[in-house]
């Protein structure tokens, strides 16, 4: 399948996504990260008695997530010459080859490998990495808090295509026009100004996947594998520490 095409007529008609618009919309997105993690979390578990984590499902859901969604949705429709048959390419949403799923498991193992390969040099020099930001606190599920799985599954899938139609989708393709070849270095660290609130320790458990990822999805130029990288190191890392095994 031939990939280049499609990019090659978007890039000779879509404006750029340079270093202004590239921190307007990270910046953006990290401070209403913060604002929802931090403030509207603490006056939520003030006033309610739901545990911390299923006040970020709700908090991060309806007041992060849907909202990347719906900017990416006001973009593509900002793209007046775009059709909106033609959203799925101009998302770069496309099958899989062989060298995408090549691509893809070498991303998951060297992330996986390298976010290994963090934790152990922090604990072995004597500083363990906290992992678990006041508003993701969890303790064990036991069968009488198993429904917390299922508000986790519509939070996760919203989490994952909320960044990724966004992040990789709508804005890679616009920073490429801009940077090039290094597109996916300011998509990195913008991403990785996202997760300010996170904290710091977290951001760096997260820096691999945050430079891998938007590396091989413009390598590619698939976003699927954007939404299995993210998905495959995500879903596991919450469901490990919600059955106290991380």
């Amino acid at each position: 399948m031939d990939k280049s095409f499609d990019d090659m007529r978007f890039r000779s008609s879509s404006p750029p996504f340079g270093i202004v618009p590239t921190i307007a919309i990270f910046g953006t997105a990290a401070a209403l990260l913060a604002l929802m993690t931090g403030p509207l979390h603490r006056y939520l578990m003030a006033a309610t008695n739901v545990e911390p984590v299923v006040g970020w499902f709700l908090l991060g859901g309806a007041g992060v997530f849907m909202p990347l969604l719906l900017l990416a949705l006001y973009i593509l429709l900002s793209e007046r010459n775009l059709r909106r048959s033609a959203w799925m390419d101009r998302l770069r949403f496309r099958p899989f080859n062989k060298g995408d799923v090549a691509w893809t498991a070498g991303g998951l193992i060297t992330i996986f490998g390298a976010t290994g390969l963090i934790m152990m040099t922090a604990r072995l020099a004597g500083h363990p990495l906290d992992l678990h930001p006041s508003f993701m606190r969890l303790e064990p599920l036991g069968p009488d808090r198993l429904w917390i799985l299922g508000l986790w599954l519509p939070f996760w899938l919203l989490n994952i295509f909320g960044e990724e139609v966004l992040w990789r989708g709508v804005v890679l393709p616009r920073q490429e026009v801009a940077f090039g070849d290094l597109a996916w270095l300011a998509n990195g660290l913008g991403w990785l100004v996202f997760h300010l609130a996170f904290g710091p320790a977290l951001m760096v458990v997260l820096a691999p996947i945050i430079l891998i990822l938007p590396y091989i999805v413009q390598r590619r130029r698939n976003s699927w594998i954007g939404v299995v990288l993210h998905a495959g190191l995500n879903g596991p890392s919450f469901l490990g520490v919600a059955f106290g095994l991380a």
